[in-house]
Formats: C-alpha cells, sequence, structure tokens
C-alpha cells in the first residue's frame, strides 16, 4: 500500500483550488490503471471546492510506480478565479507518496475493532471493519474506516502510524527520510514536474 499527499503547503486559495483540480485528475487515472485510491485525511481549503491537503491510500499493481509519476512539485498556469486582476498567474502544489517501511516493527501497535459508521448513524457494513491502532511506545492512535476489509484498514492503520512516527522523527532532526513528511511546508518553487494551463486545468 502506497500514501500519496496532494498539498498547497502555505499557498493561497488558488493553489488549494489547483490540488482540488489535481485530485480529480488522480483518481481519474488511478481507476483507468486498475488501481484503488482511497480517501485517507483531508483538510479544506479557504474557499468553497478547495483542498489545502489530501492523503489518499493507493492499492494495486503499479501503485508505486503510478505514486511516483506524481510525486514532486507541479505548475498550474491560470489567471486568479478569485481575484480578477491580479498578477500572479503560477501557482505550485505538491505530491509526496511513501510506504511502510518493509523493517517497520508493528508488534507495538494494538488494534481495536469496530463497525464503521456511516452518516446518520447507519452502518457501512454489519463487520467490525474499522480500526482503531495505538502505538503504545508513544501514544500515537489513528482509527481508519475508509477500506471496507479489516485487513485493509487494519494494514492502512499501520502505514499512517509509520508516517507519524517519521513525522516525529524529522521533528527531532534523527531521519533526513523522514523529511518528505515536511513537503507541504517546503514544495520546491520552480522545475515543475507537471504543468497545467488554464481554468480548465489541461496537461501542458
Amino acid at each position: 500500500m502506497i500514501l500519496l499527499q496532494l498539498s498547497a503547503a502555505q499557498g493561497p486559495a488558488e493553489c488549494c483550488l489547483a490540488v482540488a483540480h489535481a485530485l480529480e485528475m488522480l483518481l481519474a487515472e488511478a481507476r483507468g490503471r486498475g488501481l484503488n485510491a482511497a480517501h485517507v485525511e483531508q483538510e479544506d481549503g479557504p474557499e468553497r471546492g478547495t483542498i489545502r491537503s489530501v492523503l489518499l491510500s493507493l492499492d494495486g499493481e503499479g501503485a508505486g510506480l503510478f505514486a511516483e509519476g506524481w510525486t514532486g512539485s507541479h505548475l498550474w498556469v491560470s489567471p486568479s478565479p478569485y481575484r480578477p486582476g491580479h498578477k500572479r498567474k503560477n501557482w505550485y502544489f505538491g505530491a509526496q507518496c511513501f510506504e511502510t517501511p518493509p523493517s517497520f516493527d508493528a508488534s507495538g501497535i494494538r488494534f481495536e475493532f469496530t463497525r464503521a459508521s456511516g452518516p446518520g448513524g447507519q452502518h457501512v457494513n454489519t463487520t467490525a471493519s474499522a480500526v482503531r491502532a495505538v502505538d503504545e511506545a508513544t501514544g500515537i492512535a489513528v482509527k481508519v474506516s475508509t477500506e471496507r476489509s479489516q485487513h485493509a484498514n487494519r494494514k492502512l492503520a499501520v502505514a499512517l502510524i509509520a508516517a507519524k512516527l517519521a513525522e516525529l522523527e524529522a521533528e527531532a532532526g534523527q531521519s533526513a527520510r523522514a523529511d518528505r513528511w515536511r513537503h507541504h511546508l517546503e514544495i520546491e518553487r520552480g522545475n515543475p514536474k507537471r504543468v497545467f494551463r488554464g481554468p480548465e486545468f489541461r496537461p501542458a
């Protein structure tokens, strides 16, 4: 399983709109390749329909290669839809992917299983597929119910805890590899991997 994050970093609403457009395109591409893509976390942007940051899980043959095709800094060239006459037309956003390290030890994680609840209190399913995972050493806890099976949710929970531990290591300066989790604050300007143009968000 691969986790892929799209982020506008600290960019304005236009960058958040670019993330929303990119998410729609990415999901369509993933479906076209037979990959299973699911939302894990999302932070909305300042304007309706915009996204500050979204974390996706990708599963299926070729998921890693697909994610690599999106990883990096991207540019949307378009007049601002929110500020008519604004001179700036270059709006950057980024994407970063990672997977649970093969050496990650999940033996210290405690799992609890519950039913996944839907809107209005209705159950998404009748089995205990939702997973709450707690890393007993650090107290880090996550809850996952995006997948239909208990096994898939458990796998995703482990990946999320591994990511959060990597983030803690980055903050402590212990792991250069965990710098990917600072990426949403430090999206590289210039030399974009993908370029999109116009209000229609057309690939250049």
